[in-house]
């Protein structure tokens, strides 16, 4: 990697198309494939733009998820390798591309050195030398992907008749990715789903080819250690090898939040420091015996990287998660929904986002999958949501059904924001002559549930004109609270460098990311308590939860000196902030 961050995927629009957005400028940045649709119309988009022939990969095709998946990856990689070849014909102007790969990269690299070397020097051979050793530097990004495990559902062909599990979602979609020509990386995230990890042993893409290296590299994105302890040693049971671990606040961060019982980030990130050269040997060693089994002998044990993402907005915050605890990357992700120059956001929703304020951010239930979901007050699609609600057919149409996962009204599963199911879990609710107040905190909490599937999507055919008649306007977007200390929209230059510390976005009144986060978990521990009153086992989660936030309070005491050595300035601040939340914590019940 060329650089010090990398920009996670975000919804599923939103950062689609970002490694053609970024990647030739060695950016690396992660695109959803659970939307197939999107990808297809995203395929059409990009073909007709780079006056390349499409070819419609239909419905009725056997495998067809599997097969747009293919061919936009496919298509990507072939863009970004242009982009790269066009880039090293460039000369070094003020306007190029190639001038600006290395001007946006970190000052400590290497080829960014050499680069202000050969801007020193006077026009000549060895000047000209230099640039075509610096031409030959520019690499990409990398064009990683990302599925969610728990998007999994079984399809039907077009009798009803359930086909077999490799038609799934999440397994065709990494079949998808399996059969592209991408050499990078699947993100794999929200938890573990065995159909999925048994199938990647069964791709050879997955396993070391036979000058062991790996084509196509796994990534588990996970909230704590011990998650990523026991994935990570399912996966190596299998021969197969994770290149890197993504760690993840588990509240401070944008779309579906996974919280841990209690546990801080900065904890845990010290317990991956402590426990990491444990963890790649037992690692190792599975690995190894794995592939001797499966008659792999050139097994060559490849590095793991490590990175952190949720909630950073300073350079000093970056320098610090990555230096004190030894890690490789750090992950960008809300702020660059403001970036036009690496995301997908449609005009009208990107203005909302410029204008928003801390309180236009917000945990919800919005999610079908019932999973916590970080939601946009300001957003087209909680407008649309309280308008059905409103003239009393609360729910949305279920066209691409993604997220069904109930059968409490029906053989054949629905979700939980479809209007279907909310019209009869209403109407069962009504049948219940529930007092009030009852009845209405039950009747919010079906209503609360979203369309993601159509809502997330939405922006990239807005921003590209491609939006079909009858299509819904309403955007669903996903932002991590984080997003409420950036204001406007940004170029590239202005974020990298504001990441890079060559110049700071004015970022009011924003506390420390440990800070953020404290509160963020002290406000969802007392959500807890208040929907938990008199169930014992409810108690007992609170009081451990309670707990262990406690003891990350004591850590981070323990630690404000070494944040000092690499230009904390707040540590009173700090401090005493840790101990209003210390008190506010043991007042809780």
């Amino acid at each position: 990697m060329k650089h010090a961050f990398h920009i996670p995927v975000l919804g599923l629009a939103f950062s689609i198309d970002s490694p053609l957005k970024v990647a030739k400028f060695g950016i690396s940045s992660v695109m959803s494939i659970v939307d197939d649709e999107l990808i297809e119309r995203m395929r059409a988009f990009y073909t007709q733009q780079n006056q390349l022939y499409y070819d419609p990969i239909k419905k009725t095709e056997d495998d067809y998820r599997a097969k747009r998946i293919t061919a936009y990856l496919n298509l990507v990689q072939q863009v970004v390798d242009t982009q790269i070849f066009q880039m090293k014909q460039e000369d070094f102007s003020l306007t190029s591309d190639l001038t600006k790969y290395f001007e946006l990269l970190p000052d400590t690299d290497r080829s960014k050195q050499h680069y202000k070397k050969m801007l020193e020097m006077e026009d000549g051979a060895k000047k000209t030398t230099l640039q075509k050793e610096l031409k030959a530097m520019v690499i990409p990004g990398d064009i990683d992907i990302n599925i969610m495990a728990k998007v999994d559902k079984l399809n039907t062909d077009a009798q009803g008749n359930i086909l077999s599990e490799k038609y799934s979602d999440a397994l065709a979609a990494l079949r998808g990715f399996a059969q592209s020509n991408l050499r990078s990386s699947v993100v794999l995230s929200a938890g573990m789903n065995p159909r999925l990890y048994n199938y990647l042993a069964e791709l050879r893409s997955f396993l070391p080819n036979r000058y062991g290296v790996l084509e196509k590299k796994i990534i588990l994105k996970v909230s704590d250690y011990r998650s990523a302890y026991i994935q990570a040693k399912y996966l190596a049971k299998k021969g197969l090898w994770v290149s890197e671990f993504r760690i993840e606040s588990g509240l401070n961060c944008g779309g579906h939040a996974f919280a841990t019982e209690g546990y801080l980030l900065g904890p845990i990130l010290e317990e991956f420091k402590q426990k990491r050269e444990e963890l790649l040997r037992e690692l190792s060693s599975i690995y190894k015996t794995t592939l001797l089994e499966k008659g792999i002998s050139n097994v060559h044990i490849l590095p793991t990287k490590f990175a952190v993402q949720g909630g950073i907005g300073t350079a000093q915050e970056q320098v610090f998660l990555l230096t004190y605890y030894g890690f490789d990357s750090a992950g960008w992700g809300s702020p660059f929904l403001l970036v036009p120059e690496a995301t997908t956001v449609d005009d009208d929703t990107l203005a909302l986002l410029a204008q928003a304020d801390k309180t236009d951010f917000y945990l919800s239930d919005s999610s079908p999958l019932g999973v916590p979901f970080h939601n946009f007050r300001g957003s087209t699609a909680e407008q649309r949501r309280i308008e059905r609600i409103i003239k009393g057919i609360p729910g949305s149409p279920c066209t691409k059904r993604y997220l069904v996962n109930n059968t409490e009204f029906s053989k054949e599963p629905i979700c939980l924001a479809s209007r279907v199911y909310q019209h009869a879990k209403i109407k069962e609710l009504k049948r219940l002559e529930l007092p009030k107040a009852a009845f209405q905190k039950q009747f919010d909490q079906i209503t609360a549930k979203t369309c993601l599937c159509e809502g997330l999507a939405i922006s990239a055919y807005l921003k590209y004109n491609i939006k079909r008649p009858k299509e819904s306007a309403a955007v669903s977007i996903c932002p991590g609270p984080n997003t409420a200390y950036f204001k406007g929209s940004y170029t590239l230059k202005e974020m990298v460098d504001h990441i890079y510390g060559r110049r700071v976005l004015a970022l009011k009144n924003r506390p420390h990311i440990f800070l953020n986060e404290l509160q963020l978990y002290i406000d969802y521990l007392k959500s807890l308590i208040k929907n938990g009153v008199g169930d014992v086992k409810r108690q007992k989660v609170t009081s451990r939860f309670k707990e262990q936030l406690l003891q990350g309070i004591t850590y981070y005491r323990t630690i404000t000196k070494e944040m000092e050595n690499f230009g904390f300035k707040e540590t009173q601040s700090f401090l005493s902030i840790l101990s209003n939340h210390e008190e506010e914590l043991k007042g809780q019940a």
